[in-house]
């Protein structure tokens, strides 16, 4: 009789116990989302020297100051060459423009880190200008969020001025044409005044 007693108290203990627990079990838990990652590009991809890029950057905090950082490094190897002149072999080498003007202010450095801020959405966009050649990487960190989103970009040397002589090699001094023309005309003129002379001088003998 005491033996039945405590396994029926045993069971009533168990079950109230389990009463709770599964109505926790059946309670809906709340959607797990994933964080936000932000985004950034670079538009267009390659430009020339002295064009500019667009950076648009997205999924930031709202109203969120977001340091860029640009880091610089040489043209790849396959990046198209400007001109070619041919060696003496038969091989090509690239040709870049060099231009030199003096009396002219030198553009100041395009710079390697500065500050945007996002809208209330966390979005961004700011035009950057470089201003020599290479690959840029630009990296933006959100300083309150912490999310952080890389893009490139490609610039190229400028194009190549045309010259004015169309074919050939480019005239480097006057025309000869000239000179020889008046060199002509003198010797003329002096063949002419020597037959007078000597026209003159047999009348005057004779």
């Amino acid at each position: 009789m005491r033996l039945s007693r405590i396994i029926m108290a045993l069971t009533v203990g168990l079950a109230v116990v389990a009463v709770p627990t599964a109505a926790g079990a059946a309670q809906p838990q709340p959607p797990v989302y994933p964080p936000e990652v932000a985004s950034l590009t670079v538009s267009p991809t390659t430009i020339r020297l002295g064009e500019t890029f667009t950076l648009r950057g997205s999924n930031f905090g709202p109203n969120e100051t977001v340091r860029i950082d640009v880091a610089i490094s040489g043209l790849p190897a396959a990046a198209p060459a400007d001109g070619s002149a041919r060696r003496s072999d038969g091989s090509t080498v690239a040709m870049a423009p060099v231009a030199y003007t003096p009396n002219r202010a030198q553009p100041q450095p395009a710079p390697t880190t500065f500050t945007v801020t996002t809208d209330a959405s966390g979005n961004f966009t700011v035009t950057y200008r470089p201003t020599r050649p290479g690959r840029y990487t630009f990296t933006a960190t959100g300083l309150t969020s912490g999310r952080i989103a890389s893009a490139t970009g490609t610039v190229l040397p400028p194009r190549p001025t045309k010259s004015p002589h169309h074919g050939g090699l480019p005239v480097t001094g006057d025309s000869i044409g000239t000179p020889l023309k008046l060199g002509g005309g003198l010797a003329a003129a002096g063949a002419v005044l020597l037959l007078a002379s000597m026209a003159w001088r047999r009348r005057r003998l004779g």
